[in-house]
């Protein structure tokens, strides 16, 4: 059953399957918002799997709404940093078609607070007054992350931190991974189900956060924090280009066989641009996703700082990142309470920057993080 995917989640998880038994308790604009990690886009498939399944969890179209391939189930995951208006008038045109062969026509917007206002004017007509076999649902970190005109025409549902445990119980049993890596995973992972699941089965990616977890230790001065700077940049981009290269190849090769051009024929001139379309949208999804694995680097140091003063202030609360104890417990020798909160709120506005600024130089913006990281005396 695709609830069981869910996690940690019970409350949401009656919610929504009570809409999909019952027709009175359906509405027609669903938002879906907790914090990353909590499963939003899983929930939302998971419904839209119970809606499609006609009371028959184990059924083929169950299953293919559940995995997004349902002829009448449409998810969409916007690589830009905004939703574009072109995306958003394909997405209105998708929806006042009638559903081919299940109940409904559902639609599933993932990152929906990348709805900018000009989009928002696109979608407003079409979630305010759907079809009558039209189902959206729209998936964001929190309400306040929509606009107030599309969030007051959806019916909100909350989802929230899943425990840790749940997390690493469902990694033995989906994924097969010992107990004891699972929840050491969904610890270091803070509960986010698809990092947790990536650092159990890929040995790189662990060592990967090994990696930036010891930076704070290596960094005595300035140059230390330029070259940590440079060596972080390095080793995220060896990360980001591991999820990217295998899709660019891909999207290339499908390209070029749907025009008819061998692998290494010349590329003729009326198809050149559309080629570089194809390159210009893999470089801003290549950057896209540099940003975003940096992003979760800073998380990642985010959390050892959280136990360096859980250890400061003598906080009877277990460590996330358990197998550094013995760092954690040096850094807190090595500094205040004062210091730490510093050097967090220093993390948390690179962050910051990184998500406003998206033309922002990751180096310098390291750079400048890491010399506030640099031992104060």
């Amino acid at each position: 059953m695709s609830w069981e995917a869910v996690v940690g989640q019970e409350e949401a998880v009656a919610v929504l399957a009570q809409a999909a038994a019952h027709r009175e308790a359906m509405t027609h604009a669903w938002l879906i918002t907790g914090p990353p990690g909590s499963g939003r886009s899983v929930a939302a498939r998971a419904f839209a799997a119970a809606l499609q399944s006609q009371g028959d969890p184990d059924s083929h179209a169950a299953r293919t709404a559940f995995a997004g391939t349902h002829a009448d189930v449409r998810v969409h995951r916007s690589e830009k940093l905004i939703i574009a208006k072109e995306e958003a008038t394909a997405l209105v045109d998708l929806a006042q078609q009638a559903p081919s062969t299940g109940a409904w026509r559902i639609l599933i917007v993932e990152d929906a607070d990348r709805i900018s206002e000009r989009t928002s004017n696109v979608l407003l007509k079409a979630i305010e007054e759907p079809p009558e076999r039209t189902v959206w649902i729209l998936c964001a970190p929190s309400p306040i992350d929509l606009l107030p005109t599309i969030r007051s025409r959806c019916r909100q549902v909350n989802l929230r931190i899943p425990p840790a445990q749940a997390v690493a119980d469902l990694l033995v049993r989906r994924d097969g991974v010992e107990p004891e890596l699972a929840l050491t995973c969904a610890l270091a992972a803070q509960s986010h189900i698809g990092v947790a699941r990536r650092l159990a089965l890929h040995e790189d990616a662990r060592a990967y956060r090994e990696q930036v977890l010891r930076i704070p230790g290596r960094i005595r001065g300035v140059g230390d924090a330029v070259l940590e700077a440079g060596g972080l940049i390095d080793a995220a981009k060896e990360q980001s280009k591991a999820a990217t290269d295998d899709r660019d190849a891909a999207e290339r090769a499908a390209f070029l066989q749907s025009s008819g051009i061998d692998a290494d024929g010349r590329i003729p001139p009326g198809l050149r641009s559309q080629l570089n379309h194809l390159e210009e949208e893999q470089k801003r999804r290549a950057r896209r996703s540099l940003l975003d694995t940096l992003d979760r680097a800073l998380v990642d140091l985010l959390s050892l700082y959280r136990d360096v003063i859980t250890v400061q202030l003598g906080a009877e609360v277990g460590l996330i990142n358990v197998r550094e104890e013995s760092q954690v417990r040096e850094l807190a020798g090595d500094s205040t309470a004062e210091q730490t909160l510093r050097r967090m709120r220093a993390i948390t506005r690179t962050r910051d920057r990184f998500a406003e600024f998206t033309s922002i130089a990751p180096q310098l913006a390291l750079e400048s993080l890491f010399i506030a990281l640099r031992p104060q005396g």
